[in-house]
Formats: C-alpha cells, sequence, structure tokens
C-alpha cells in the first residue's frame, strides 16, 4: 500500500515537472514576443516623433512671414534636409 502511494507521488512529481519545464518555456517565448513588441513600439514612436517634427519644421515655414520667393527657397531647403534625414533613419534602422 505504502508502495503504491510512493508511486502515485512519484507520478505526480513528475507529472508537475513536467509542467513546470512547460511553463517556463512559455514564459521564455512570452518574454521574447514582449521584447519584440516593444521594439516595435518604441520604433514606432520614434517615427510619430519624427513625423512631428516634420509638421513643425513645416508650420514655421509656413507661418514665417518674409517674401514668397524666401519662403519658397527656405521651405525647398529644410524639405530638402528633411529628405536626407529620412535617409540617415532609413540607413541607420537597416
Amino acid at each position: 500500500m505504502i508502495h503504491e502511494e510512493l508511486q502515485k507521488l512519484e507520478k505526480l512529481a513528475r507529472q508537475a515537472s513536467m509542467r513546470l519545464l512547460e511553463l517556463q518555456e512559455e514564459n521564455r517565448q512570452l518574454k521574447e514576443n514582449l521584447a519584440e513588441v516593444n521594439a516595435t513600439l518604441e520604433k514606432k514612436a520614434q517615427e510619430i516623433d519624427d513625423f512631428k517634427n516634420k509638421i513643425k519644421i513645416s508650420n514655421i515655414v509656413d507661418n514665417r512671414p518674409v517674401n514668397p520667393e524666401d519662403s519658397a527657397e527656405m521651405s525647398d531647403l529644410i524639405n530638402n534636409y528633411i529628405q536626407e534625414i529620412d535617409q540617415l533613419i532609413t540607413y541607420l534602422s537597416e
């Protein structure tokens, strides 16, 4: 009788050990997924900040009280800078 109880306990211990291993693996996978999601979220937040800066720069150029020729020249210059910055961001993110 005691021998049967010990066998049941050993079986339960093995099952608990196997379940623990499964849960540890699941936890590891969930942590990896969370890290990926956090990295994606941070990248998207950076992209949003970049777009906000573009909008701010465009608003500054549009609201600046200068003659139209200077404004157009300034706008073109800033747009060129923005394009260069975008290319650098794309290059660095690869």
